[in-house]
């Protein structure tokens, strides 16, 4: 297939025609253009069509809806209509409308290689912009108005208005190449001053779409019986979530012969050839991004995203390809484990349904639910415990249980299990290997706990993501209840569930980061001003009739000056340490937050009165008299605190108590003498 094209246009084309018109507009379109494909084949995001393609999908969407601005129109929505959501996210994580335009020319690379972008200038609020059809294509004024539409939402992207553009050069006017002019409103640091962006967040959408594509790779995990086609759709989602132009995975599986390989956007032979080399050491040389495919049980192959030659990832996207290795792995793993097992119909639903529950799993402590519920279905033992490993304490702590009594539950859930105490812990961290207990020959930790639990043996099984030691999952017997032969299918049976639950700890833990980023300040860990305003409703709405939630706004009195004379690295340094003034003279439950630059603000739940609000004012302003410490360089910093409290009455909600302190913070601001002094 021509890969000129990528669905993510086609997509976009079809959900944002559907959206004005329904489905009888799709079709119309599709059978105008003559393209001999399904809807579902141009709304999937990791195939690629050629630029003739394109342009009768662009003409005929153009001819249905009867506008013929629906292509600028098509290029404006696309926030809305299904942008690959990683680009969203990484360009957001850019910072601001001119680092994105300065990287643009790489992204534009996802979508179209058909063409080059080149960025004659960007300031602050404009950038000229140099796009050029490559020769032996027929420009298209449609192409055109579909590229203004998506540069003029890049500022979008930070919820701001979009872009103004001019377009006085035209390559479909002779013009060797398309020029454009783009300016854009410059973000205030007051968010009642801002003009209106997006109606939601565009990075919070991507989140949640990222989110979705990762649940349904877990979910097609289980649903496929055949190892070839597991391992296709996690080279097609990976294609879809990892920005790069071309992929290729190859895995040798147990009991059969030639690897199996897979790729996209590259050529048969070539695909042959990086498959023997990255079967063989895995090294591409810097151009790619290699990950291991590899389970708690045995190292299948790699999964590897190849960019060109000196135009490397534009980001950290070795952990979201990981997460799809770490998919292909447990597919290998379940299906060739139900291919030997097939005749075991209840043991093999067991383990389906588990997978089924692990896909819905959110949370670390849902895994280990899930997983101690199927275990005496799917290994038949008599009670079961999940244990996850606390790397800075240094233990093991019991997160799920089952098949136990109260009092047995009690028990193992205060028990902790330390390597110093417990040989035969050390041996699962230092060896790897699942181990069989016997309560009469345990260690005497371990078996004063079997003995309190009613286990006489129990098989554990590690819990591994790659070298990374997540925790154990258990199955124990009471006397005279377990097999006679522990170390065969038992054994078997428990690495399988093992392997599943490694699996979703990891997408559990990848799931909490996406989470954490999405709602905290990168810079200092506070919370952001999404969860800082959330955290404030929710102390308004339970405010009771005896006392109420305060706000303080502070704003740094010298940043600028900090910046000026030592640099933003010390600039940075000194918000982190302001921040951990902040967290240090506030009470345990108030709430610390980064609105933006150097504004902070704090929840103060459950004052008793104004006095109390003021009272902490002052504990802030004082944390500030000593100075801070930048580059061996003392620096003395202060800071100017607001300070807002709801009457006896109420009625103000969140933003209304935040603009009232702003407000009483630069009133006293303005009360101060002169600036505070810089650095010394």
């Amino acid at each position: 297939m021509v890969r000129e094209t990528s669905g993510a246009t086609t997509g976009g084309l079809i959900r944002y025609v559907r959206g004005r018109a329904g489905d009888p507009a799709v079709a119309e379109m599709l059978h105008r253009a003559g393209v001999d494909a399904t809807v579902e084949e141009l709304e999937d995001q990791s195939r690629w069509w050629s630029y003739d393609t394109r342009i009768a999908l662009f003409a005929a969407a153009t001819e249905v809806l009867d506008d013929r601005r629906t292509m600028f129109q098509v290029g404006r929505a696309v926030l809305e209509t299904g942008l690959a959501h990683s680009l969203i996210i990484l360009l957001r994580s850019l910072g601001t409308p001119r680092q994105v335009f300065s990287q643009l020319p790489r992204a534009v690379q996802k979508f179209s290689s058909t063409s080059t972008m080149e960025i004659l200038e960007a300031g602050p609020t404009w950038a000229t912009i140099r796009y050029r059809l490559h020769d032996g294509y027929e420009h298209s004024r449609l192409d055109c108005d579909y590229t203004q539409g998506l540069l003029s939402i890049v500022p979008q992207i930070f919820t701001l208005p979009p872009a103004e553009i001019v377009h006085e050069e035209c390559q479909s006017d002779g013009h060797a190449a398309c020029i454009y002019r783009l300016t854009w409103q410059r973000r205030s640091r007051l968010p009642w001053r801002r003009r209106p962006g997006p109606p939601v967040d565009p990075e919070l959408v991507a989140l949640r779409g990222q989110l979705r594509v990762l649940q349904s790779a877990a979910s097609e995990l289980v649903t496929s019986e055949d190892v070839d086609t597991v391992l296709a759709r996690i080279v097609a989602l990976a294609a879809e979530a990892v920005l790069a132009p071309a992929y290729v995975l190859a895995v040798r599986v147990h009991g059969r012969g030639a690897p199996l390989v897979h790729g996209a956007g590259l050529p048969p032979e070539r695909l042959e050839e990086l498959a023997a080399q990255l079967l063989e050491d895995g090294d591409l040389g810097q151009d790619a991004v290699v990950v291991d495919i590899a389970s708690a049980r045995r190292s299948h192959g790699r999964l590897a995203a190849l960019y060109r030659p000196g135009d490397a990832s534009m980001g950290d996207e070795a952990a979201m390809l990981a997460a799809y290795a770490g998919h292909a792995a447990a597919a290998i793993d379940l299906v060739t484990a139900l291919e030997d097992a097939r005749t075991e119909a209840d043991r093999a639903g067991a383990l389906l349904a588990l997978s089924h529950e692990l896909a819905a799993a959110a949370a670390p402590a849902e895994v280990a639910e899930v997983v101690t519920a199927a275990l005496p279905r799917v290994v038949g033992c008599t009670r079961a415990s999940l244990l996850l490993w606390d790397a800075g304490a240094g233990e093991l702590r019991t997160a799920g249980i089952a098949g136990m009594s109260d009092e047995q539950a009690t028990v193992m859930r205060s028990a902790t299990l330390r390597p110093e105490e417990t040989p035969e812990l050390l041996g699962l961290l230092t060896d790897r290997d699942p181990l069989v207990v016997d309560e009469a020959t345990s260690s005497p930790h371990l078996r004063a706990l079997l003995r309190a639990v009613g286990s006489a043996h129990v098989v554990a099984v590690p819990l591994l993501a790659g070298p990374t030691f997540l925790g154990v999952a258990t199955a124990g017997w009471q006397a005279g209840a377990a097999p006679a032969e522990l170390e065969g299918d038992v054994l078997a049976r428990l690495r399988g569930v093992g392997d599943q639950a490694a699996t979703a700890l990891q997408k559990a833990r990848l799931l909490d980061t996406v989470r954490h980023q999405a709602t905290h300040d990168a810079l200092t860990g506070l919370p952001n001003r999404v969860l800082f305003m959330e955290r404030l409703e929710t102390a308004l709405a339970g405010a009771g009739p005896g006392g109420g939630p305060g706000v303080l706004f502070c704003d740094l009195d010298g940043f600028k000056a900090v910046n000026d004379s030592l640099g933003h690295a010390a600039g940075d340094e000194l918000l982190r340490q302001v921040s951990a003034r902040l967290r240090a003279a506030v009470r345990p439950g108030d709430t610390v937050g980064r609105l933006s630059g150097d504004e902070f603000a704090v929840v103060l739940p459950d004052l008793a009165g104004p006095g109390d609000a003021r009272a902490l004012a002052d504990r802030i302003r004082a944390c500030f008299d000593e100075p801070f410490r930048l580059e061996g360089t003392p620096v003395r910093v202060g800071t100017s605190v607001g300070v807002a409290v709801p009457g006896p009455g109420g009625g103000r909600d969140a933003d209304a108590l935040l603009r009232e302190a702003d407000a009483a913070m630069y009133r006293e601001k303005q009360r101060r003498a002169g600036p505070a002094p810089a650095a010394r």
